[in-house]
This record gives C-alpha cells, structure tokens and sequence, in this order.
C-alpha cells in the first residue's frame, strides 16, 4: 500500500489527468480523472436514482387508487388532487436547485431531501396504519376517514413532494458533473449517460409498477407504503458510500449567477432609451458577440452600455453575462411548446388507470393483473427502446449527421412529441371501443361489473407513450442541462421538471373546466364515476389535436433555435 501511494506520488501528472473546476471529498484538485468520477461513480447514483423512483412511483403510480378508495374520493377529484401533487412535486425541484446551486451545493442537498424524503414517506405508512385501524373497527358498516386522518394523509404526501423537490435535480446534475463536457471522450460518455439514467430510472420504476402494485391491491396499503420507505434509506446508504470517489463542482468566486443574469435585465431596462446606433458602437468596441446569438434578443445587448451614456452611472454588464441571460431566454418558447405534452403525460397514472379497473384484466385462472401495474408497460418500452437507440440508432445516425450523439437533442425531442400524439390517438380509439361493448353488453348502468373487453387492448397507448418518454423525456434532460450557464445546471433541469409541474396543474384545471362544461343538471360529465356513462374517449381526441398543434409550433421554435456554446449534439 505505501509502495503504491509513493508511485502515485512520483508519478509525473499529465495535463490530460486534470478536471478543470472540480475537486475531490477533501477539497484538493481533481489531477487523476480515472480515480475520481466517470462511470465508477456515476453507477452509484444511478443506482440512487432507482431506489427513488421506485419510491416516488410506489407512492404517485397507484395513488388515483387510494383516493377513490380508503379515501373515498369521487374520481375528478381523485384526478385532481393527484395532478395537484404531481404538479407541485414537479415545481419544488426548481426551488431545490436554486438552494442547492446558490448556497448548500448538490451533495448536501441530496443528503438533506433525502432525510426528508424517507420522513415523509414514514409519515405516509403511519398514516395507512391509522386509517386501516379506523376502518377495521367500523366492521360491517361503511365509513371514510375522518378530517385528522386525511390531512394526515395529504401533509405526508407533500412532505414527500418536498423532499423529491431537492432530491431530483440535484442527483440527476450530480451525476452528470462526473463526467467532464470539455473532454472529447467523456463528452460523449456524458451523452451516453443520460440514456442510461433514464434505463434505470425506469428499471426502478418497472418494479414498482410490477410488485408494489399488486402488493398494495390484494395485500395492504401500509406495506406498499412501508417498502419505499425502507428502499429510501437504502438509497442513502448507497449514496454516502460513494463519497470518496465523487468529483464535486467548484463554485466560482464570482457573484451568484441569479444576480448576474437578472443584472443583465435590469440594465436592459433602464437602458431602454438608448438608440441602435450607440450599442452597435459598444458591440464594435467589445468584439463580436458569439456567431448568430448576438442578433436574437438584441435589446437585452443594451446592457453593455451605462445608462445615459454615462460609465459611473449604474454597472456594465460583460458580453459573457448578456449571453447567458439570451441562453436563459432562448430555452421560453422551448420550455412552452412542451406544456401539451406534458398534459398527454398525466394522464398515464390516472384515466388510463382507471380505464383498466373497468376491462378483463385476467392474465390466468384466478390472478388479474391491477391496472395500476399497466403502466409498467410505460417503463417496459423505455426499457427496450433506450439500449437499441443508443448501441444501434446513434452509431448508425452518427455516420451521415457527424453529430457526436447522432441527432440534436430538439430532434429527439419532437420525435417523441409526435409518437405521443400518436398515443392519445390509440387511447381515443381503444375507449371508442371499449364504449362500445359496454353498450352492446347492456353494462352502461353497471359501473362495477367487468366489461368484456381484455385490458391487453390499452398497451399499445402504454407502449408508444414510453417510446415517446424514451425520445422526449431523456432529449429534455440532456437539453436543459447542457443549454444553461454551468453553475445552473441543477437549476436547468429543474426547468425540464417543471414542465411537467405545469403540466399536471393544467391537466387539473381542464379536467375541472370540462367537468363543469359537460356535467350538472343531472348530465354526466366526460369523467362520470361510471366511465361507462362517460366520454373519455373525448377528452383523448382533444389531447390528440392540442399535441399535433403543439408539434408544428414546437417545429417552428426548433428550427430557429440557436445552441447555446455552439453545441448543437
């Protein structure tokens, strides 16, 4: 062992070996890149990643059940509150981010909204107890759970929310900083790693979605809710073992990139009286800005200039500052054309479900498989898709695009925006039919007897949503991370995050809208309790038209868009 550390000592250091602006768990350089960071590591958070969502997805994937069940919610509402929660467990990353990029760091937030994490998840287990001893007692008599248990309930589940909220970004960033942009190989490992993040994210949640499911149908809620609570702390566990081998961010000695970028407005601003001509002349006086990003957004070039021409007046900001408030304001139109599919996204974890409970969901004598469980066929495609794409597509798009990761990332996103209009037409057919034999049958008034149709008919909606999932979903990570200034990188993809927080808020309100449009006066709405009554097959084909709408103005804004560093793979 001595013998070993003298020759690492001794042994000359190569330029190659240093990663620029990282440092090891005691705070020295990182001058050994095969020691620190790279796959090594990042395979422990990867595995992080696995056990979480299979948490989250243990809690978030059968949920519309546990509302419309021992809660006792209508199913509206039971879809409302669980676009609500989503939503807001996919907006909290953005403030997780901002903590952990402005003051706490990655590793200290992750380790933080994880002990939060596992204390919601606690709390939510201790609260099926108290409803399972409530509702046992009641014997043969129907009764709900009372006000106490229900906030109960609720304050565990947002305590979770809270706790993803810090956990998501940040480890997913985490990850992708043990690999170094700026060096040619681990370039391309880094582009890699977001399709194999995203392989075992769905991994894990293909295993929640394919034993926890039915643990919590036909066993109980408060082992369903106790397993991804136990699977939290190991995921702690297994985090905190890879300290020693991380690379960790160094944070620069500059001011705080939120200042920075909201300067750059600000002078804009008050600048806003300053002619063409005079920031022209300031432009000349700089340099050229970068390629063709000085003529997007050019008022914001007005912060180059003191205000009144006056240079002690007010505080200059540099070209590099202007460019990373045009890298921020070019990913808006981005980030919106997204917002419908993040809608068709929703609806994976509640109608689809609840469409299922109503079909043959036999699979052999005796067992049917839970309609939550068919959303493992989400994760299956991804599963599939995600290793054919990156060992077999990129290397073949690879040779005619020359593009290091085969196509750009905008490309792989509007793929999946497409394949997911494809889905929700399949949806709005399948539910046609599923009407259909409800009606010939006469079971339109028999809410709870099994309309013979076999569930196996929804997988090809399942199917394509998770090869759009497998094109849009990694494509977004990937962009937001790369396509915002490097001390934001957690902040980045808590954007990609919110998209889906947003979404899930305006998947609530449309359900919300319609079911007041279309139901009262004794009508039964698109989304009556007795689906058989109901029109989802409406609210699909308006999903499909808003997604092929989205696509074309998505097509428009990509097509414009201009790569942040010059990096369009």
């Amino acid at each position: 062992m001595a013998i070993s550390e003298v020759l690492e000592a001794e042994r000359p250091l190569v330029e190659d070996d240093v990663v620029d602006g990282c440092v090891d768990y005691k705070g020295r350089p990182v001058n050994n890149r095969s020691k620190y960071g790279g796959w090594r590591s990042a395979l422990f958070i990867i595995g992080v990643e696995m056990a979480e969502r299979f948490a989250y997805y243990g809690v978030s994937s059968n949920l519309i059940t546990y509302l419309t069940g021992p809660l006792a919610q209508s199913t509206a509402t039971a879809a409302e509150n669980v676009n609500a929660w989503s939503g807001v467990a996919s907006l909290l990353p953005l403030f997780g981010a901002f903590l952990a990029d402005s003051f706490l760091g990655r590793y200290r937030t992750i380790i933080i909204a994880s002990l939060i994490y596992v204390l919601g998840l606690g709390l939510l287990t201790l609260s099926a107890v108290l409803l399972s001893g409530s509702t046992s007692e009641c014997q043969n008599t129907s009764c709900s759970a009372n006000q106490f248990q229900v906030i109960f309930f609720f304050f565990s589940l947002y305590l979770i929310a809270l706790g993803q909220g810090g956990h998501k970004p940040c480890v997913q960033a985490f990850g992708a900083d043990q690999f170094d942009s700026q060096h040619p190989q681990e370039s391309k490992l880094k582009s890699s790693f977001f399709n194999w993040w995203y392989f075992g994210m769905c991994m894990g949640t293909f295993v929640t979605l394919s034993v926890l499911n039915y643990i919590q149908d036909n066993l109980n809620w408060i082992l369903g809710f106790g397993i991804p609570c136990i699977l939290m702390v190991v995921a702690l566990v297994v985090f905190l073992l890879g300290t020693k081998i991380y690379r960790y961010s160094l944070k620069g000695e500059e001011k705080s990139p939120f200042l920075r970028i909201g300067q750059v407005f600000v002078t804009a601003v008050r600048n806003w009286r300053i002619t063409p001509s005079a920031i022209a002349l300031e432009e000349e006086a700089c340099g050229t800005l970068p390629h063709q990003s000085s003529e997007q957004f050019k008022f914001l070039n007005k912060a180059l200039l003191a205000s009144n021409g006056s240079k002690g007046y007010g505080k200059v900001c540099s070209v590099g500052e202007v460019e990373e408030a045009k890298a921020l304001l070019r990913l808006v139109p981005i980030w919106t054309t997204c917002l419908v599919y993040a809608i068709v996204f929703a609806q994976s974890s509640t109608f689809f479900t609840k469409q299922g409970v109503t079909m043959d969901r036999s699979v052999v004598a005796d067992f049917q498989i839970p309609a939550a469980s068919l959303q493992s066929f989400i994760s299956l495609a991804i599963v599939l898709t995600i290793p054919i794409y990156d060992c077999i597509f990129v290397p073949i798009a690879r040779t005619f695009t020359r593009k290091p990761a085969g196509i750009t990332m905008l490309q792989r996103i509007g793929t999946g925006m497409f394949l997911s209009a494809a889905s929700m037409t399949g949806a709005a057919l399948v539910e046609m039919k599923r009407l259909k034999t409800a009606e010939e049958y006469g079971l339109v008034d028999k809410p709870n007897v099994t309309v013979p149709m076999s569930v196996w008919w929804l997988i090809p909606q399942y199917a394509l949503l998770g090869v759009s999932e497998a094109f849009t979903m990694v494509g977004l990570q990937e962009f937001f991370y790369d396509q915002v200034p490097t001390e934001l990188r957690s902040v980045g993809l808590s954007l990609y995050l919110s998209i889906f927080g947003v979404g899930s808020f305006l998947s609530s309100f449309l359900i919300s809208a319609i079911e007041n449009a279309t139901g009262g006066d004794g009508r039964d709405s698109w989304f009556a309790n007795n689906l058989n009554k109901g029109h989802l097959d409406y609210f699909y084909w308006l999903l499909a038209g808003l997604s092929f709408i989205q696509l074309v103005v998505y097509l428009y804004f990509a097509k414009s868009y201009i790569y942040n560093r010059g990096n369009a793979s």
